[in-house]
């Protein structure tokens, strides 16, 4: 490992870096359900828990932060967080590029959700040395993410992008490739027997 990547790990190891993240974590996922209280609210309540992805995703690896902090794995939780994490990170990030794309304009909302979501997709890739799941958790991970696509796209419970509605097909033909692309990283970087890996403690 390079000089400059050690000493990324090394911090990502920190306990003192680990309780900011999960601090961090914890209020964005509260703020992510805040957000989509608007769709909630306009939802049946059988979608409820497929409805809000990102904060999801995020509230998935507070969890994994909370077990790194009591020295110890949660391999269910790291399957879905590192999954849920990436997924719903790069969607998000394409998706508001896309919208200010269509809207021919920087929209302030945008680039706070873009910048926000590509941090959740680098922190669950920056960590997968120290998951310990295994096959068995990443395809209940892989069934959840297929699962919320089925959801978002044929019973039309996908995030509301003002705007983008007239691109729903494509919108969901390209998440199920992105779900794809998604679950093939997860598996190189946490479950092949040559794959990179350190100790959290």
């Amino acid at each position: 490992m390079f000089f400059g990547g050690k000493l990324v790990y090394q911090l990502l190891a920190n306990r003192s870096f680990l309780r900011l993240l999960m601090v961090v974590n914890l209020l964005g996922a509260v703020y992510g359900y805040i957000w989509y209280l608007p769709q909630l609210q306009l939802t049946k309540a059988r979608f409820w828990l497929f409805v809000p992805d990102s904060p999801t995703a995020i509230l998935f690896f507070t969890f994994v932060l909370i077990a790194f902090l009591g020295k110890k794995h949660w391999p269910l939780m790291e399957a879905l967080a590192f999954v849920c994490l990436v997924k719903y990170g790069i969607w998000a990030v394409g998706m508001n590029i896309f919208l200010m794309i269509d809207q021919k304009m920087i929209l302030l909302t945008s680039v706070m959700l873009l910048l926000s979501h590509g941090f959740m997709a680098l922190e669950g890739i920056l960590y997968a040395p120290f998951y310990r799941f295994r096959i068995s958790h990443f395809m209940i991970a892989a069934v959840w993410v297929l699962h919320n696509d089925v959801i978002d796209y044929l019973f039309g419970q996908m995030p509301i992008y003002m705007g983008l509605e007239r691109y729903l097909p494509y919108i969901g033909y390209a998440t199920f490739w992105l779900s794809v692309l998604v679950l093939w990283l997860v598996y190189r970087k946490s479950i092949r027997k040559d794959r990179f890996k350190l100790e959290l403690y």
